[in-house]
């Protein structure tokens, strides 16, 4: 066999990878089967598209409430499952036997059932016919076969334990025994209601997941994907090591594209793998830095697959705050992979790819300037243009809008038709030009730009701002082609409207299968937290792991990253963050609390996203590391190790946000703080990097990378040895909280420590945070909190907590007594423990360099 003909059947074996774990394996040969395959996810997108619309509001016509339309997305999700996927791997591909048809049928329909007789449902609630029971039971056991088809068993597998757990409570061991539900209770908690299958979860893949993984397959229809990978390779590949540095940061440019690991390394692999391998890596390693580079894509806002928005429900925060949250973390791991990669050239000798044309440093530093200017520029007058636009047109803004970005798409589009076309092909056999490259696809950008316009500064929801940057991506899908051929003076198919029609046809087919799986993942975890609301096991959990942690909450985020790591070995990321979220945010932030730690809820779900994410190059079964290795030739299991390795970096950094939340931009009190916080953080990291490398300017001795994770661990973490010598607060009596509040910044943290009893009377002591409104005095603040208080022979009682309220979220409840007030403590800034930290790594800098001289002078 050719080289060539090896390389199409590798990438056909990773094609169908990709299709078992993400679109369904099924290709079926018949016209019907096939068409059905076409036209149903076809109609899917569009019901989404209907939904996320405005259009139903407009004509007033097919409006569908929130509970209808997870109904329907869940019919099609089963539907899809049963006719992708099929039940076993020996079971046929090229037709769908009849009693997948069968099933597929009597699946939609259980599914659809709450959309079918929502009124007569609406009328019954808690008193389900024989008729809702049979459905519901039915739907149940189909929706767990249909998980098992498009994820594999774990999923169905947990999902089934839960259900067990509510029906057979009472037989279980005493620690975690309930009284057990009646099927009445049980089906209708889980399938007739939003508490279950059909709850928060399922509703988030309806209303905003769908529409943003429909964007990331219309951007890859549209070539934006391999834009970003060769202007990524453009930029970077001149570098030493430079094909390595490329697939980083087309990784995370793809995964605005790509919300799977797996679709990230065979997307991005087959581009830079063959090519690492070229200038020096093994095949192991190689594969190993794609894989670490393609599960941290899901890290990468704005996108960050669908987990991100279920932290938006789950957390309460809008979607721009988690996104503020997320992006220093996502961005340092990225800069640190960077240098790692960068390390392991260094180690290895190794050069770049040769660079087509060589600039002078100053002709680099003029084009670098010269670039940040023109960003600054346009940023500026789109931002206060648009601003002067909306103040002087008022509603006929809109239209004005669309005109300026029409003329900036045929200007973009113009001007990309003055270099040639990007090669489409799966190899790149010398360095392209970056000037060139990156001219060819510039107003790819602007349907992101809509979309990030959309999200923060006019606010819409997240789900209607994917909407309008994907109505304007299928403007370009379907006239890109033929405006391109009138500028380019070109004739022929490609060039033609039903070229570019058949592209957005294609993509709308290819973002509704990639949805398949997302859909009855949801839905599955939905289970899960069913139980949990059902059943009251997240209490139960409390005490558990309170009890095998003694309390610790190291041991408490040990015990959660390793639950993480093993149910991601089977479950997908969306699912696995549903699961552990759901049993241990709770416990984490709880307990915490009890050890006077204030642990803020999004750090929580954050850390499980990350150790979520991680379990995707976790060995034995890390699929990402399955895929790469297909590429590379190498051994799986030690690419999978080799890849966990390169990131222990992100392993780290939950622990450390947990800890010190000014790495999610929480207590950032100003612009020069933010830039002390990111230029400590990318430091550090890239200190840890090359610790953890065994490796900086030469190979490491064992004290030199103790000392590095010293200083690592410093920079990361200033006030672990600041707060030994100057703690940072100072507590007030508790009958001083309306003046300690009145005289609080607006915006600023209230910390009280709270005493109450529990349910079984035993008594407990916590600390919350409470984030102060700006109202004028200091018993207004309280109410805006949710707080009313009383005194009560010297003690300050709470009286009343406001239902819904930040104080009743934080766990603040009735009769609970305010110990005390806690506020900042006056000292000096824990950041001069930088300065140490700093001098340490400069003399193990100058021991390295002193040692790297005398090698070099001795060969």
């Amino acid at each position: 066999m050719t080289e060539t003909a090896s390389r199409k059947a590798s990438q056909q074996e990773l094609e169908e990878m990709v299709a078992e774990t993400e679109t369904g394996a099924r290709n079926p040969t018949g016209a019907i089967s096939k068409n059905i395959l076409f036209y149903v996810p076809l109609i899917w997108t569009l019901f989404q598209l209907w939904y996320a619309s405005p259009l139903p509001f407009i004509f007033n016509f097919a409006v569908f409430n929130s509970t209808e339309a997870r109904a329907i997305h869940l019919a099609f999700a089963i539907f899809l499952s049963y006719t992708a996927y099929p039940t076993f791997k020996s079971s046929p591909r090229n037709h769908i036997p009849i009693q997948d048809w069968i099933v597929a049928l009597v699946g939609a329909f259980c599914a659809a059932y709450l959309f079918i007789f929502y009124a007569e449902l609406s009328e019954r609630p808690g008193d389900p016919t024989q008729l809702d029971l049979v459905v519901a039971v039915i739907g149940l056991i189909l929706l767990l076969e249909a998980t098992r088809r498009a994820l594999g068993p774990p999923l169905m597998v947990v999902a089934t334990v839960f259900i067990i757990y509510t029906f057979f409570g009472s037989y279980m061991p005493s620690v975690i025994a309930h009284k057990g539900a009646s099927l009445s209770k049980g089906m209708s908690h889980y399938w007739l209601s939003t508490e279950g299958v059909f709850g928060v979860a399922l509703g988030v893949s309806t209303g905003m997941v769908f529409m943003f993984v429909l964007f990331g397959a219309l951007l890859e229809s549209a070539g934006a994907g391999n834009y970003f990978i060769r202007s990524a390779f453009a930029g970077l590949g001149h570098l030493r090591g430079g094909p390595a540095k490329a697939a980083v940061v087309s990784s995370g440019l793809t995964g605005l594209v790509s919300g799977s690991s797996i679709a990230n390394v065979v997307t991005t692999g087959t581009f830079t793998i063959p090519l690492m391998k070229k200038v020096g890596f093994k095949a192991e390693k190689a594969g190993a830095v794609e894989v670490a580079c393609s599960t941290n894509g899901q890290l990468m806002p704005p996108v960050m697959g669908a987990a991100a928005f279920l932290m938006v429900e789950y957390v309460g925060i809008s979607y721009i705050e988690v996104i503020k949250h997320a992006f220093l973390p996502a961005i340092i791991s990225y800069v640190a992979l960077v240098y790692i990669v960068h390390l392991e050239a260094c180690k290895m000798g190794l050069r770049g790819m040769e660079k087509p044309v060589t600039k002078t440093m100053t002709q680099k530093l003029l084009a670098f300037v010269m670039t940040f200017l023109f960003m600054i520029i346009m940023g500026g007058i789109t931002y206060y243009g648009i601003g002067w636009i909306k103040t002087v047109a008022g509603e006929a803004t809109i239209y004005i809008v669309s005109i300026l970005l029409l003329a900036a798409y045929l200007v973009l589009l113009a001007f990309a038709c003055k270099v040639p076309e990007l090669d489409s092909s799966h190899e790149i056999k010398e360095l392209p030009a970056l000037g060139p490259t990156a001219q060819a696809g510039y107003f790819f950008l602007l349907p992101i730009v809509v979309l990030m316009w959309c999200l923060v500064v006019e606010r819409l929801s997240p789900s209607l701002s994917a909407f309008w940057a994907t109505v304007l991506l299928m403007f370009i899908l379907v006239t890109q082609r033929p405006l391109k051929g009138l500028f380019r003076k070109a004739k022929g198919d490609e060039f033609t409207f039903k070229r570019g029609f058949k592209d957005l046809i294609d993509g709308y087919v290819a973002g509704a299968r990639n949805m398949i799986g997302i859909g009855v993942a949801t839905s599955a975890a939905g289970i899960v937290v069913g139980t949990v609301t059902l059943t009251g096991i997240g209490l139960v959990m409390t005490e558990f792991v309170e009890f095998i942690s003694g309390g610790n909450l190291m041991l408490i985020l040990l015990f959660t990253a390793i639950i993480s790591l093993i149910l991601g070995m089977g479950l997908p990321t969306t699912a696995n963050y549903i699961v552990v979220s759901t049993l241990m945010a709770p416990v984490i932030v709880s307990l915490g609390a009890k050890a006077g730690l204030i642990v803020p809820l999004i750090a929580v779900h954050l850390f499980v996203f990350y150790f979520g994410i991680l379990a995707d190059d976790t060995p034995p079964v890390g699929l990402a590391a399955f895929a790469a290795a297909g590429i590379s030739g190498g051994d799986p299991i030690r690419t999978g190790i080799q890849g966990f390795a390169y990131d222990i970096r992100t392993a780290i950094l939950p622990f450390i946000f947990i800890f010190n939340n000014e790495l999610l931009i929480i207590g950032v009190a100003n612009w020069l703080h933010l830039l002390i916080v990111i230029a400590s953080a990318v430091v550090a990291m890239m200190i840890f990097g090359a610790a953890t490398q065994g490796f900086w300017l030469t190979k490491n001795r064992i004290w030199e990378t103790v000392v590095l994770l010293l200083v690592a661990f410093t920079l990361l973490r200033p006030g672990f040895w600041w707060d030994m010598v100057f703690p940072p607060l100072k507590q007030e009596a508790p009958n001083k909280i309306e003046q300690m509040v009145e005289g609080m910044e607006a915006g600023s943290q209230l910390i009280v420590e709270v005493q109450g009893e529990d349910l079984n009377g035993n008594p407990y002591t916590k600390t919350v945070m409470l984030k102060v409104g700006n109202e004028s005095t200091g018993n207004e603040r309280l109410a805006g909190i949710g707080l009313e208080t009383r005194s009560d022979e010297g003690k300050i009682i709470i009286d009343n907590v406001v239902f819904a309220s930040a104080a009743e979220k934080a766990g603040i409840d009735f009769d609970q007594e305010i110990l005390n007030v806690q506020v900042p403590n006056k000292r000096l800034p824990k950041q001069l423990m930088f300065i140490p930290a700093l001098v340490l790594a400069g003399l193990i800098w100058f021991v390295q360099r002193g040692r790297r001289t005398k090698m070099e002078a001795a060969a």
